[in-house]
């Protein structure tokens, strides 16, 4: 039966650098569990791990936009100055006219001071025409817009690093409370319930009987072709993936680019029900406003994802917990 976990906030970069602090506590003593609390609570850090890797590809995402945004402002910091530069020393003959016998150059009488000196220096500059003003006016505004569009891209750029940092390190720790947690779980002879038993492969749905068409068998095949690799996080190939890193791979295969994270692949294609699979299609679990773990439909129940670290890429059972979680699906294309 399928889960509708009550919708939870989406964080953000911005608040991200607090979320060390709220990887999930055992409300039960490790050294305590039943075999049956040990299991629901390794359900628990898979759900918290997938959500936090989730955040992470989020927080490089955001990095990465800084980063970019902050390189095209100091391009542009850098045109204005050199425009500038050009600018005055077009003038620079009639400046030095002007002050015969002394020693300042158009740049120091100029724009030796600030923004609002050097608008005052152009000012006071009546033998320029007011063409030659009003254009040297323009080049210091200019300069002095990119140098506050530059200052602030890189505050945003350091914080989004910053929350980079932190949202990796939420990771680690959940990594290891998950690790830990397989490690009761095994000890009291429970198994993981995320691997699910073999499903039935005698037939399928009567939505996926159809033909697979060419570019969907390149799908399946590139991500049956993944399977042993280690997941990574944040891992986008070719030698390891994450979940949504492995689906973006595997859907290039037919010419369709996903976008890079959980969050936004399950706006990237028609909503299919869950009877209405068809191998290829994306399957979503967790959470329905913001699902934060994806695999590939792989037909008769089966789906090929990555999980987590412990794990490499793989082809398991929706059966029992997976079909518990699953939340919708898309078709891309």
């Amino acid at each position: 039966m399928t889960r509708n976990p009550e919708p939870t906030r989406r964080l953000t970069t911005v608040g991200f650098v607090a979320l060390g602090a709220v990887v999930l506590s055992s409300g039960v003593a490790l050294a305590d569990q039943t075999e049956s609390e040990a299991r629901e609570r390794y359900e628990e850090l898979q759900e918290e791990l997938s959500g936090l890797n989730a955040d992470f590809n989020e927080a490089k995402e955001d990095h990465a936009a800084a980063e970019a945004e902050l390189e095209d402002l100091q391009e542009r910091l850098e045109d204005a100055e050199e425009e500038l530069d050009a600018k005055s020393g077009q003038v620079s003959v009639i400046v030095q006219g002007a002050y015969t016998g002394a020693t300042h150059s158009s740049m120091g009488v100029l724009f030796g001071a600030d923004a609002d000196n050097a608008l005052q220096n152009i000012a006071d500059l009546d033998y320029l025409s007011e063409g030659q003003q009003a254009t040297l006016a323009d080049y210091v505004t200019e300069v002095e817009n990119a140098e506050e569009l530059y200052n602030a891209a890189g505050a945003t750029e350091q914080a989004a690093a910053q929350s980079m940092e932190a949202a990796e390190e939420a990771v680690t720790q959940s990594e290891a409370a998950l690790e830990e947690q397989a490690a009761v779980l095994e000890s009291l002879g429970g198994v993981d319930p995320t691997v699910g038993e073999a499903a039935d492969t005698g037939g399928g749905s009567a939505a996926e009987t159809a033909a697979v068409s060419g570019d969907v068998q390149a799908v399946l095949d590139f991500a049956r072709a993944q399977i042993g690799k280690p997941y990574v996080w944040g891992g986008t190939g070719p030698d390891g993936y994450d979940c949504s890193g492995l689906t973006q791979a595997a859907w290039a295969q037919a010419g369709v680019s996903l976008p890079r994270t959980t969050y936004d692949q399950v706006n990237a294609g028609t909503p299919v029900s869950r009877d209405q699979l068809q191998p290829g299609d994306l399957m979503f679990f967790y959470d329905v406003s913001a699902p934060s773990h994806v695999g590939i439909y792989a037909g008769n129940g089966m789906m090929i994802h990555g999980s987590n670290p412990s794990k490499p890429l793989e082809e398991v059972s929706l059966a029992a917990y997976w079909d518990g979680v699953f939340t919708s699906a898309v078709r891309p294309g």
